[in-house]
């Protein structure tokens, strides 16, 4: 049995996740009131009907504190019971939030006459962050659309079999800030930079060209081989602990040549040891 439980922010897309979810065959409830979860837990437990073999529960900040922070120690629960269960937190960026609630025309579940939203949204994190401290995945939506959040929750949440670690490979530039999702950060602005090629900068990491100038430069297979020995060390040791997902994030400057390409090497070379290797490219369209 698989049980996740899906919170965050308001407008961070929690009920996209949910709805992705249910699409896969979950059976889903939205807004469960937190003090129901105990009871739902014990149901699930005793329960062993086909349609309850996959169950998510979207839960947010509409619930008080005091009960919120119960929701925790029954996830921990259900998982000594032998039921999968995992809690999967959204999060974006205040400004992306407040522009989100701004186009929707949508109220805040915390806002009030003495409360406006940017104190709603503070307010929102402090209540959950029994969730952030204890979530088994975060994703940061605040560059992702629709339809990767779709997919990330199809292929790291839905298609993860039991006992399998997701692994994420994501590059990123440094210059919008590093993801706040990521497990492991790696900086290659070291590297020489392909920006200041005129005939290289339309180009990304992705292309061959731009291969072939890092690799002129001994400092570049130096440094993937580093990072691949340290994960090749270490990604193990995440698993024994029973880690189901873990995100690795390679950044430069732009998020451009230098990330994407030790990114894409990375996910190559790990995809041909680890079952379930993705890749994504921040600043890429």
């Amino acid at each position: 049995m698989k049980f996740v439980v899906v919170t965050g922010l308001s407008g961070s897309g929690k009920s996209v996740a949910l709805n992705t979810l249910e699409d896969l065959g979950f059976y889903c409830i939205d807004n469960l009131p937190s003090f129901l979860l105990e009871s739902l837990a014990d149901a699930l437990i005793g329960e062993h009907a086909p349609r309850f073999q996959e169950t998510a529960v979207g839960i947010d900040a509409r619930n008080p504190a005091e009960d919120l922070r119960g929701v925790p120690p029954v996830v921990r629960r259900l998982r000594e019971a032998g039921i999968a269960a995992e809690v999967v937190f959204l999060e974006a960026d205040d400004d992306v939030l407040v522009q989100r609630f701004s186009e929707t025309r949508r109220r805040h579940p915390l806002t009030n006459a003495e409360t406006g939203l940017g104190q709603a949204i503070r307010r929102e994190r402090e209540m959950l962050e029994p969730f952030l401290s204890s979530a088994d995945l975060r994703i940061d939506t605040t560059r992702t659309n629709l339809h990767d959040l779709r997919d990330l929750m199809r292929r790291r949440v839905a298609e993860r079999p039991r006992g399998e670690m997701s692994i994420l490979f994501e590059s990123f530039g440094f210059k919008r800030g590093a993801p706040r999702d990521a497990d492991l950060v790696f900086d290659a602005r070291c590297l020489p930079n392909p920006h200041w090629q005129p005939h290289l900068r339309p180009l990304t990491g992705r292309d061959a060209e731009v291969a072939g100038f890092l690799e002129r430069d001994p400092r570049v297979p130096d440094l993937l081989e580093d990072i691949t020995r340290f994960l090749e060390r270490w990604i193990p040791c995440f698993r024994d602990e029973g880690r189901s997902y873990l995100t690795v994030a390679v950044g430069c400057t732009g998020g451009q040549h230098r990330s994407v390409y030790l990114v894409e090497r990375l996910a190559a070379h790990f995809r041909a040891r680890e079952p379930r290797v993705l890749l994504i490219h921040r600043e890429l369209p």
